[in-house]
């Protein structure tokens, strides 16, 4: 009975320790992504919102994907767009989710997974519903 008590413990704190590798996300706080939009700096705003929302509010520019919240292989492949965008331009990319939470973080992993270096991708902290500066979003397409 102690054997296995042992075995439990030590896979209690491998899977402690796995998770909290995938805790690991790049984010962009608000201010210094409106400089880079300031700018006019060259980056990929993937935006994952449900089409209703993306409709009405979003940046300029920004790759409608509607992949929110990223959980199953349709809502992944929605994102294939994206990763060919990103790939292509070799720039910055941010992810745009309603909340900057699972959502952004699940379309994280799947861009780094799809072979985007992880230093280029970065989620907006707190999403669009947090966004400061509601005069830089737009409505409509």
């Amino acid at each position: 009975m102690k054997k296995g008590w042992g075995v439990l413990a030590i896979l209690l704190v491998a899977l402690c320790s796995m998770a909290a590798l995938f805790e690991n996300f790049n984010y962009i706080q608000a201010d210094a992504f409106k400089a880079m939009l300031d700018a006019g700096k060259n980056m990929v705003l993937v935006d994952i919102q449900v089409k209703d929302e993306f409709a009405r509010h979003h940046f300029k520019n920004s790759l409608e994907t509607n992949a929110y919240p990223v959980e199953t292989k349709e809502q992944q492949q929605m994102l294939d767009k994206a990763v060919i965008a990103a790939k292509a331009a070799g720039t910055d990319i941010i992810v745009i989710c309603p909340r900057g939470g699972g959502g952004a973080k699940r379309c994280y992993s799947y861009l780094k997974g799809q072979g985007i270096a992880e230093e280029k991708i970065f989620i907006l902290a707190g999403g669009v519903d947090k966004w400061p500066h509601q005069e830089m979003l737009l409505s409509g397409k």
